[in-house]
């Protein structure tokens, strides 16, 4: 399969999750054009590195095309795909198919665990109904296998 990598985002502080009945944080996502993968650990700089032992949402994902509908859906313009707080963005996969697999992707090796299932900060995050939108495609949690850098870059093999 040829997955395209479009977006790499980090952020070294959570602005919902652990933010239940609080306003969220303000940390904005850096958008780098590479990433460390530490497998067992994370991506290097981001929020959950070294989070816990045998962290399941080690790194996450998330489909361009997931985006690109609900910009269409809901005539939105102006929500790029970092609003998701989604680390890794690709293109020319179905993320829900990776469930329990282990998957190549640039040299890196992830084990695919659930999905990244939408929560309520979507609706002001994104909009309105993005919550409900989303449900069974949220993106991704993986655990990170072996270690290795992430690019931007389209059209890159996968195995």
């Amino acid at each position: 399969m040829s997955i395209q990598v479009e977006h790499i985002f980090i952020s070294p502080e959570h602005n919902y999750y652990g933010h239940h009945e609080q306003p969220p944080g303000e940390t904005p996502v850096t958008s780098l054009q590479s990433v460390e993968c530490v497998a067992g650990s994370g991506l290097v700089g981001d929020r959950f590195f070294n989070y816990k032992a045998d962290y399941r949402g080690q790194v996450t994902f998330f489909c361009a095309e997931v985006h690109g509908d609900l910009c269409a859906r809901f005539k939105v313009s102006d929500r790029g795909p970092e609003v998701f707080r989604r680390n890794i963005i690709v293109r020319g996969v179905d993320l829900n198919t990776l469930i329990g697999r282990e998957f190549t992707l640039q040299g890196v090796k992830f084990l695919g665990v659930c999905e990244c299932t939408p929560c309520h900060w979507m609706e002001q995050a994104f909009c309105p109904g993005a919550e409900e939108a989303m449900r069974g495609r949220g993106g991704l949690r993986a655990k990170i296998l072996s270690s290795g850098t992430l690019k931007v870059s389209n059209g890159i093999q996968s195995d």
